[in-house]
């Protein structure tokens, strides 16, 4: 009767723990996009954008989970800039791949939920404008910054260069949240909202942007 006993309390134990790993998705997956706003020099040249992400992983629990994320950001300059800068038809953008912590607050509030992300990453930023040259003594504007164009102390160019398109690498972090709604549909995708911080520590200056997203969560 006891052996009975012990292995009716030790099935009940597993069928308990086999519920408990699975109310929650092992796998994480993310898609969005939306609007991004520029800090800093990004404000200056850029002002608001648009972004686009994808991303997966693994979830440990209910609460902790990590990612791996792409972020593509558009840095196509105001057109304001692009004439009183001598920068007409430029294009530019950042993508990133960054690996990300998430915590999910335990306690829901009917199908609303919400988590915290943060982590660190890799920023490529890159620029472009039809090739152009520019003599020595030309004023400096502070934009072709990003193209590396040297100056001397008084804000001239020093000597004749060409300007066309320019590449930096640098590594990140990032942190934000988000709020979280349960679809009945798409397997049990959450619809979600997120603002994100995101520093860039390139050579020629910090960039920073603060994308808010909109997008589906699995």
């Amino acid at each position: 009767m006891k052996n009975r006993i012990l292995f009716l309390l030790v099935f009940c134990g597993l069928i308990a723990s086999a519920s408990a790993q699975s109310d929650f998705n092992r796998f994480n997956f993310t898609v969005g996009g939306g609007l991004g706003v520029g800090r800093d020099d990004v404000a200056s040249f850029v002002g608001n954008s648009y972004h686009g992400v994808v991303g997966g992983g693994v979830n440990f629990s209910r609460m902790f989970g990590v990612d791996a994320e792409y972020m593509y950001y558009g840095l196509g300059f105001r057109p304001g800039v692009e004439l009183s800068q001598s920068l007409t038809d430029q294009s530019g953008n950042m993508q990133s791949i960054s690996l990300d912590g998430i915590v999910n607050v335990p306690r829901h509030f009917g199908k609303l939920g919400a988590y915290g992300i943060f982590g660190v990453g890799f920023y490529r930023r890159s620029v472009s404008i039809p090739s152009r040259s520019f003599q020595s003594g030309t004023q400096y504007e502070p934009a072709w910054r990003w193209w590396d164009i040297k100056r001397d102390v008084v804000g001239n160019i020093i000597i004749p260069q060409t300007m066309s398109s320019n590449t930096k690498d640098a590594g990140g972090f990032n942190f934000g949240g988000g709020v979280t709604y349960r679809l009945s549909r798409l397997y049990n995708a959450k619809l979600f909202i997120e603002g994100r911080y995101h520093r860039a520590y390139h050579s020629d200056g910090q960039t920073i942007v603060f994308p808010i997203t909109v997008g589906l969560r699995w």
